[in-house]
């Protein structure tokens, strides 16, 4: 009972102050590494299907390329990396160093990372279109933009749900990685309670707890999404 009353006492009233906000912060990065990630994704999965040359090169090698590289070393290479080319482009235009943002950097360098799995998910989304239905709204003479904005998006959003639902989750768990840049997010901080009060075992049980917590609340969005959307799906 002893163990349990300091074991409060260190997770909610020493640290929970402390862990919610870096909870908030990992959420906020998710959010909008997801948002530059579905942007990131959908144009270059746009290029891989109009099969322009150059364009398709760029884009087969930025998705080679992120799905190969370990997703830490490449948020070390592009945060460190970024930020000296920021600098050094500054320095030609005889200006000061800038500082880095440590939660617009997260983002960018997340959603960077994620695009390349965001891309694949869409374009095989697409793909799965009924061709009828775009031949369909050509043979009307809908113009291009239309056939995106009323055929190819709402229809391709089923398909693509249940991917970019794993890819959210796995983003949950990638902005932890975060940490090893010195961004305060929820492991940092939980890292810093666990040293602190030297409790790791209670600490790390507790973020684990979090990060389950997140996952089954996400779990369950992405469940009454998917029945909204269903109904948009012809029946079989």
């Amino acid at each position: 009972m002893e163990w349990l009353t300091k074991a409060f006492d260190a997770v909610v009233l020493d640290w929970g102050c402390a862990l919610l906000q870096g909870a908030l912060v990992t959420l906020q990065i998710s959010l909008g590494a997801f948002s530059v990630g579905l942007c990131i994704g959908l144009l270059v999965a746009m290029i891989k299907m109009t099969r322009h040359g150059l364009l398709l090169r760029l884009a087969n090698a930025y998705t080679t390329v992120c799905r190969a590289v370990p997703e830490l070393l490449l948020i070390l290479l592009l945060y460190y990396a970024g930020g000296d080319l920021i600098n050094w482009v500054l320095a030609q235009l005889d200006q000061g160093p800038a500082p880095i943002n440590g939660f617009m950097a997260a983002v960018v360098v997340l959603g960077i990372v994620q695009g390349a799995y965001a891309a694949e998910i869409i374009r095989g989304a697409v793909q799965s279109i009924p061709t009828g239905h775009l031949e369909a709204a050509r043979a009307f003479g809908c113009p291009r933009h239309m056939i995106v904005q009323r055929i190819i998006l709402p229809e391709m959003l089923p398909y693509a749900l249940g991917g970019l639902s794993n890819l959210w989750l796995i983003l949950i768990k990638d902005s932890a990685l975060i940490s090893v840049v010195g961004y305060n997010e929820l492991l940092f901080t939980t890292k810093q309670a666990a040293g602190s009060t030297r409790e790791y075992l209670l600490f790390y049980l507790a973020v684990a707890a979090v990060y389950l917590l997140i996952t089954l609340l996400s779990n369950l969005l992405f469940s009454r999404f998917d029945r909204r959307i269903s109904r948009w799906m012809p029946a079989h």
